[in-house]
């Protein structure tokens, strides 16, 4: 057992005694890795008031490169521009999701050409699948039996769900032409319907549900 799965076993420990916290991934290459301010803490009301869980209130931020990853079994990156990981950190995230932990990828609209590129980095002999219609994600506590849902439009194609599987568990969950986390911010932030919302964060549930508990 090597020391970062060691670290992250002792802090998820911990998280689960004590109640869990989620971050938001920093990272280098100019993308805004901090839009979407409100969006975590609503997901996380909506969540702790919804589906039980005991998540901190308030989200941290965690750099790519930083042992301090392992403290979380939950992150979250977004943004509209250029993603880049230099080698370290691609094999920090490495170690990370295959050591249990979870990273989901919610384009913003505009990046996801660079995390294409930067996940070749992180998983070079893996290749990126669609989520089927049949996994957790969709079903474990709301039904999506459509999929992604889609929240806000820009180029009129359809969401996507894609992403990493390791041992049949889900790792790498990326969403795109969705706009999750713009359905998570604060209502007047957008002005989306409620019911688009409501849709956003259910959608954000059952992917904190599935993180926590496999």
């Amino acid at each position: 057992m090597n020391k970062h799965t060691l670290y992250f076993i002792i802090f998820l420990g911990l998280n689960i005694c004590t109640g869990q916290t989620i971050a938001v991934l920093k990272y280098d290459g100019g993308g805004d890795w901090y839009s979407n301010p409100t969006a975590l803490k609503n997901l996380i009301q909506f969540c702790n008031t919804n589906i039980e869980t005991a998540i901190d209130n308030k989200p941290k931020s965690v750099e790519a490169g930083s042992t301090a990853i392992f403290e979380y079994p939950f992150i979250h990156m977004t943004g509209h521009g250029n993603v880049v990981f230099s080698e370290i950190e691609s094999k920090n995230l490495r170690t990370y999701l295959l050591s249990g932990g979870f990273l989901h990828i919610d384009d913003n609209y505009g990046m996801k050409p660079y995390v294409v590129k930067a996940l070749k980095n992180i998983f070079p002999e893996k290749k990126m699948t669609e989520i089927p219609l049949s996994h957790p994600i969709y079903n474990n506590v709301y039904p999506f039996p459509e999929g992604l849902p889609k929240i806000h439009e820009h180029n009129g194609l359809a969401p996507k769900a894609q992403g990493y599987f390791h041992e049949s568990k889900l790792i790498l969950l990326f969403t795109h032409e969705s706009d999750l986390g713009d359905g998570w911010e604060d209502p007047n932030v957008h002005n989306d319907p409620k019911d688009i919302r409501l849709k956003a964060l259910k959608m954000g549930a059952n992917i904190i549900k599935y993180a926590f508990e496999n």
